[in-house]
């Protein structure tokens, strides 16, 4: 029986509780707060938060048939864990990624920096979380919010540095495990269309755009993305 497995990036709180819906629809799934977000240390590259989350799922007795769900760092975090181990991962479902190096708007990285010194930068950075998450009903947007003042701006910095070192390019076409790639066309960020790409160099690969939906899907359009992973369970052994 397949083991769902919801893994959080920077965004949308930095925390498991962007998967909120998920975790509601999908009794017996599995999200940890990655280390360095609220407690423990971040990894410095994606192959280690890897190691970390397959040690932490080996504690656990889930070894096989993983099916492993991830937005921006957390589907980087997927893809690695599906090269590295094929025999554990039976499907993926990533949302706003690249396999390879991001381009990032100029300021980016020094935004979250001064936030972390400055009160009125701090106010500024999560203002423009917020705004990020502009298609997520309020609600959870506020509790997103208040994991993002939790987390913290420093936090996020670096998972962004991981993120854009993060290229497996030469070994994509090794993939094997069943593959959907789901992007937010509304993106408020309008970042370039990576998951084309990915689609691209991924035969079989599925690849589904969702209006309304921006940098994190499963919190602006869970039905949908509820219904992408029950597709994907439907097909696996």
């Amino acid at each position: 029986m397949s083991q769902l497995v919801f893994i959080h990036g920077p965004g949308a709180g930095g925390c498991r509780e962007g998967y909120a819906h998920q975790l509601e629809h999908f009794p017996g799934s599995l999200a940890p707060n990655l280390p360095g977000h609220l407690h423990g240390t971040a990894c410095p590259d994606v192959a280690r938060y890897t190691e970390w989350l397959r040690g932490w799922l080996w504690a656990q007795d889930r070894r096989q048939d993983l099916v492993l769900v991830g937005f921006t760092l957390g589907a980087c975090i997927a893809l690695q864990y599906a090269l590295d181990y094929p025999d554990e991962v039976a499907g993926l479902v990533l949302m706003t990624v690249a396999m390879r190096r991001k381009e990032r708007a100029p300021g980016g990285l020094e935004m979250r920096l001064r936030a972390a010194e400055d009160p009125e930068e701090h106010e500024s950075w999560l203002a423009a979380m917020e705004h990020a998450m502009m298609w997520v009903e309020p609600g959870l947007r506020e509790k997103l919010l208040e994991c993002h003042r939790q987390v913290g701006p420093i936090s996020q910095h670096d998972d962004l540095v991981v993120i854009d070192n993060f290229d497996v390019t030469d070994r994509i076409h090794t993939l094997k495990a069943p593959l959907v790639l789901i992007r937010g066309v509304d993106d408020p960020g309008q970042p370039p269309e990576y998951e084309l790409e990915l689609h691209q160099a991924v035969p079989g690969s599925r690849y589904i755009k969702l209006d309304r939906a921006g940098h994190f899907p499963m919190a602006e359009r869970p039905a949908d993305i509820n219904q992408a992973i029950e597709d994907l369970l439907a097909t696996l052994p």
